[in-house]
């Protein structure tokens, strides 16, 4: 069997760490990806992912990486049951492993600066 995904796409927020029950470090990570064709109108459409990373992961990605940058994902899905007004219900996490830089926009635009100089 095999569970395993992988996503690249540019960051929508800026990474914030919190500790979970268990003192673990904690990030929530969106994407945005953008397909790679055009829908009926002739556009791009752009798909809006969350992933959930944990201890080093999730430090290092928040402590390098901001809104903007380009990251590639490898991880696997999990699902969970978790109890909402009274009714069980089943929710599925994109769960990160790995997490590559691939670009950094801040970086980027210093060099274009310097260049520019």
């Amino acid at each position: 069997m095999l569970n395993q995904i992988i996503l690249v796409g540019r960051l929508t927020r800026d990474i914030a760490i919190y500790k979970s029950e268990k003192g673990t470090n904690v990030a929530n990570i969106g994407l945005a990806i953008p397909r790679s064709f055009k829908n009926a109108e002739g556009n791009y459409d752009t798909d809006f992912v969350d992933c959930v990373a944990f201890d080093n992961v999730a430090t290092n990605t928040a402590e390098y990486c901001s809104k903007g940058d380009i990251v590639g994902v490898k991880g696997r899905i999990q699902s969970r049951k978790v109890e909402k007004d009274g009714k069980i219900e089943s929710v599925t996490d994109i769960i990160a492993e790995k997490i590559t830089f691939l670009s950094n926009r801040i970086k980027e635009e210093k060099e274009l600066k310097e260049e520019e100089n």
